[in-house]
């Protein structure tokens, strides 16, 4: 007798927490394809075993003729453009990318009827400006586009799932770190940030006084619980914060990686932007329905990546040249842009 092993899509595959979910899923046996426009991941973070489909989610003749051809029965959205502070200046784009390439997913998902599961990275960017720490039974309240398209995207799911039965899993993460992150990125990842200035003998540079506080969420904390989750029938339609409970301020940060890199700390402080002040999440629902690890201190953690971006190399900081508004821009990224 033969079995067949269950298909799963993974979205935004060849970025770092996606790589990580992947690997984990071939590990479980799953048939895994990924969908990457290679916008922010590589394809050298794919693990061996999997497909990579270079494509984008927006594109929605592509979507409906993946579904079509492997009958996916799990999907594991992780596909996003994940910055906040910039959301606000490429409102366009951030809705393209992270409200409708969704809504493609979830109409090939329905139109399917093969998904057993729909699994849905949000972000704790949806509680805005909520008293730490957030719970998942807080109303959300988003003050940015990023978040904004996030919940808008959950509430899609929720009445997908009333109209046409797709269940679903949302998980709420926040600033996750670690191995195979792009350090690259200028406008998000404030760790990689730091650490690539390490590398090219920068000052680190943070946004007003520092005293902002967050919660730091090592990937092997993360990708494991998202992985697995679909095995908990009892977890459909219900909604997690997932990641780090340890709570720092940036500048508490900044120390903690300059120790781990074994640069002096250097400080530049750029004027304030437009962000919430304190954002960390309650993870006691999580640790109720999953087998969530002990976790990864930050020192650890930080080591642990510092050890990876050393043999990895400094990288050039990315430029989104595509801003919709300039506009209260921050100087900063302003002054990187083309005139």
């Amino acid at each position: 007798m033969t079995t067949t092993r269950p298909t799963a899509l993974v979205t935004g595959g060849a970025g770092f927490i996606g790589a990580n979910v992947a690997r984990d899923l071939l590990g479980q046996g799953y048939e895994v394809i990924v969908l990457d426009d290679l916008s922010g991941g590589v394809a050298s973070n794919v693990p061996g075993g999997a497909l990579l489909v270079q494509g984008d989610i927006c594109d929605h003749h592509l979507v409906d003729a993946l579904f079509e051809q492997y009958r996916f029965d799990y999907v594991f959205h992780l596909a996003a453009y994940a910055a906040e502070g910039l959301s606000h200046f490429i409102k366009r784009f951030n809705y393209a990318n992270n409200l409708i390439g969704t809504i493609n997913l979830i109409n090939a998902a329905v139109n399917a009827g093969s998904v057993r599961c729909f699994v849905f990275t949000s972000s704790i960017a949806v509680y805005g400006a909520a008293r730490p720490p957030m719970t998942e039974d807080m109303t959300p309240a988003p003050e940015d586009p990023y978040g904004i398209a996030k919940f808008a995207a959950e509430q899609e799911l929720r009445v997908s799932h009333e109209m046409f039965g797709l269940p679903y899993i949302i998980f709420r993460p926040h600033n996750v770190y670690g191995e195979f992150q792009n350090i690259g990125d200028r406008y998000r990842n404030v760790i990689g940030i730091f650490m690539n200035q390490s590398l090219r003998d920068e000052p680190y540079t943070v946004f007003g006084d520092g005293e902002q506080t967050r919660a730091f969420s090592y990937i092997g904390d993360v990708a494991p619980v998202i992985a697995r989750s679909v095995q908990v029938p009892q977890a459909y339609q219900e909604t997690f914060n997932v990641g780090g409970d340890a709570v720092y301020t940036v500048n508490e940060l900044a120390a903690a990686t300059a120790a781990a890199m074994g640069v002096p700390l250097r400080v530049r402080h750029l004027a304030a932007r437009v962000e919430v002040q304190d954002a960390y999440a309650d993870h006691a629902k999580v640790r109720k329905y999953f087998d969530v690890p002990e976790p990864v201190a930050l020192p650890d953690g930080l080591s642990r990546m510092a050890t990876w971006v050393r043999g990895h190399g400094a990288q050039e900081p990315s430029v989104f040249g595509a801003v919709e508004v300039r506009r209260n821009l921050p100087a900063s990224w302003l002054a990187v842009l083309p005139a």
